[in-house]
This record gives structure tokens, sequence and C-alpha cells, in this order.
């Protein structure tokens, strides 16, 4: 079987970033669907391999977990047209719905495309915990990892990467005292599974992949390039025209976010709202709960939301520019530094972590850590699940739990309804993500225009 080859990569990544809708949640799932299950570009248990170390950084997972595969499969090229190509599609989205928000604010059929695509994007996230759970969990222990990661997440609001270290020394002392337990992730067991009935020959194109010996000297070299892209639009701004302005601003902001999104986009999405808002006047009270719904209804990952932070915050403190230049320019260069850490990290680690893929004692600890994913992913998919549904959600405390408590009086029919039809179409007939969503932005128009009127 041949290498596979680049040009046939770049349309698949394409697809995948035009489908990223949903969140973490539902573009692992998209991932897993056409590059695990329709491609067989990669085994499951490769994928996972990956996916546990990406949870583990800070910024966007998926975006991170599509840079890490491109790596797997074509190197550094490979990984760049990945993720380069994830961000493109949310990044010209919101950008165009920053100026229709900033400059028109009449954005009727924007809200009704919106009301749509969020029961279908529901849908796709249950249907991502369905799949990656049934894969992960494989037998009582790991369940149980996966509960207690859930209820710590959710419950009782537990940092995620304190559960991710937790889960990662549960199955690295647990694979020393119940090995058959613990050793879930097995090297190539799905690969085996794959093989081609005509010729015998194995179809999953990882399984040709060469590992990479890591050097100290490529990593200190992969740091110092990344490491002065990071930094390079900051310093030249400064040099020329010094640090008081939004942009220095923006860019020293949002490039110390970028290292504190441990757990994805909602980790870190408070604290940013509070800034913009209180300290550094760039948002209004309420408009990130806007911009969050850009985020949460257009491809690619959700911290793509500080895009619109950063054009509001450009478009209102403009100075001597015109207001959309600045915002234009803002959204450039908050991407930027936002982005380009996920590559420092893919680049520098990925090496490391799949030349250690055989070592049973990482194998087991990253065995754990699939299993407390679940949980996590679990948290995201009732998360959404309940700010979908309901208009108002109150948070209670009750013995040291934290209680997402719905008022049930503000159901929304019209999100039940359009969510109940994105179910039957993806889980009843089989249809595939786009038609999904493309139906229910239809019915979300429909229903959101007649509720209108008849309002």
């Amino acid at each position: 079987m041949e290498q596979l080859p680049f040009k046939e990569a770049i349309k698949v990544w394409i697809r995948v970033a035009i489908y990223s809708f949903g969140g973490p949640a539902g573009q692992i799932a998209v991932m897993h669907k056409i590059l695990v299950e329709e491609k067989k570009w990669i085994s499951e248990d490769r994928f996972l391999h990956a996916l546990n170390y990406c949870m583990l950084l800070p910024g966007p997972e998926a975006q991170q977990l599509a840079t890490y595969i491109g790596w797997l499969l074509h190197r550094t090229k490979g990984g760049v047209t990945a993720g380069i190509l994830f961000v493109i599609p949310g990044f010209v989205s919101i950008l165009i719905l920053s100026i229709l928000y900033a400059a028109y604010r009449d954005v009727g059929i924007v809200e009704a495309i919106f009301f749509g695509i969020k029961p279908a994007v529901l849908a796709i996230v249950v249907g991502a915990v369905i799949k990656i759970g049934k894969k992960a969990i494989k037998n009582e222990l790991m369940f149980v990892l996966a509960a207690l990661a859930f209820i710590a997440i959710f419950f009782f609001e537990v940092d995620f990467p304190y559960i991710i270290i937790a889960a990662g020394l549960t199955g690295f002392i647990g694979g020393k005292l119940w090995e058959e337990k613990f050793h879930v992730i097995k090297g190539h067991r799905l690969a085996e599974e794959h093989k081609d009935k005509d010729n015998n020959e194995n179809t999953l194109i990882d399984s040709k992949i060469q590992p990479v010996k890591p050097s100290l000297k490529k990593t200190f070299k992969t740091i110092f390039i990344f490491l002065t892209l990071w930094s390079l639009p900051l310093l030249i701004l400064g040099l020329v025209i010094g640090v008081e302005n939004i942009f220095f601003s923006e860019g020293l902001f949002f490039s110390k976010t970028a290292v504190l999104t441990f757990g994805g986009a909602y980790a870190v999405l408070a604290y940013i709202a509070q800034k913009a808002v209180e300290d550094y006047g760039w948002l209004q009270s309420g408009e990130m709960l806007d911009g969050l719904g850009m985020a949460e209804t257009t491809p690619g990952p959700l911290i793509q939301v500080v895009q619109f932070v950063g054009f509001m915050g450009a478009y209102r403190l403009s100075g001597s520019l015109d207001p959309l230049t600045a915002g234009i320019l803002a959204s450039l260069m908050v991407t930027w530094v936002t982005f380009v850490p996920c590559f420092l990290f893919i680049f520098t680690g990925a090496p490391y972590i799949e030349y250690l893929r055989g070592n049973k004692s990482l194998t087991t600890a990253l065995s754990g850590i699939t299993a407390a994913v679940v949980g996590v992913v679990l948290n995201l998919g009732v998360w959404f699940a309940i700010h979908t549904l309901f208009s108002e959600v109150n948070e209670k405390y009750l013995y040291g739990a934290r209680w997402l408590i719905p008022e049930w009086s503000t159901v929304n029919i019209g999100s039940l309804i359009i969510a109940l039809i994105a179910s039957f179409v993806y889980f009843i007939l089989k249809w595939d993500m786009l038609k999904t969503i493309l139906i229910s932005v239809l019915s979300g128009i429909i229903y959101f225009f007649i509720f209108k009127e008849l309002g």
C-alpha cells in the first residue's frame, strides 16, 4: 500500500474543517468518523493515544488533535496544513458575523440560523459521547474512572488538569497491580482487525508510519522557531508603534490566556469575559454570550470566541484607525497569538509521545486518562444540552456540589422539536452531519420566523 498522497489529505482536512461544528466533543467525533471509521487512516488506539496527549495541553484539543494526526501522516507540513485548515472556516465565519454584529446588529436571519444549528449540534455531541464511550470503556474499572471524572468536573468543578493527573496516576499504579484491567490501549489491535480480505494487507496507513526518534537538538530548534513566530507580531508592534495601543494590549492578554485554557475554552471564558468587560472595556455586559453563540454554532474551535472579543475591543477603541479596519487587524492578531502555541506544543511533544507509545507504564496511564476523557466529554454534552433546551438555568450548591437546575417553565419548545428532528435523522435515518445540520437550519429558520410573526 502506497503512502497517503498529500493532496488527498488536504481534501480530507478541508472536509474535517467544514464539518467541525459542536465544540470539542462534536469536532473529535467528526475526526473519528472520517479518519478512523471511513478512511481508516489511523487505528482507534492511535487516535485515542493522540487525543489523550492533546487533552493534557492548554488550548483547543480538537485543533491540536488535527495537527497531531496531520503530523503523523505527513510530518511538519501535514501538521501545519491540518492545524491551519481547521481554524480557517471558523475565523472567516466569526469575522463576518462580528462585522454584522458591530455595524448593524440587525441579524435576524443569522439568529434564525443559529437557532436551528444548536439542536443539531446537540445531537452530534450526544453521538460523540456514545461513540467515544463505547470504544474507550472496556471494563468496569474504566467505567468507574469515567463516572468519577464526570462527577468531579460537573458537580464539584474540579479543575481539568487535576482530573487528568489523578486519572493518569490511577492508570499508572493500577497497571502495576492489575494490568489486564488497565492495559486498555493495546498497540495495533485495531490494525489487525482492519486487514484487507482480498490481499490480506493491513489497510491502515498508521501501520506504515515510521517512528521518529526524538532528539534534544530538534526539540530546542522547534521551541525556538515557534516561540519566535508566537512573539514576533508583539515585538514588531512594540518597536514600531509602542505598547500603549489596543493591538498590543489584546495580543499580550490573549498570549497569556493561550496557556491557561486547560480542558477547553469553557475553563477560561469566565476569566476572559470578566477582564474584557470590567478591566479593559472591550465588551459590554452580555456581549460575551453573543460571541459564544457565534463560536458554538460556527465551524472551528470554541476558543475562537476570543476573535470576537478582540474585534469588538478594537472596533470600540480604534483611535485614529477606521473601526472596521481595526477590528479586522485585531482579529488576525488575536487568532495568531491564540493558535501558534498549539503548533509549539504538538511539534515539541508529539515525537516523544509517539516514541513512548509501546511503553506499558505510559499506556496504562493513558488508558486511565482515556476513561476520564469520556467523563469530561459527557460533562460538555450535558452542559450543552441544558443550555440549549432551557433559557434559564440556575446554579445551586448542596453538600459542596454544584447543581445545574433548569427553570422548567423556560423550556425552549422550538429547540426541543428541532433536537428531536436532528436526533431522528442522525441516529435513526443515519444521515451524515452536514445533512443533519442543514435540515436543522431549515427547521430553525421556519420556526424562528413563524414564532416571531405570531409573537
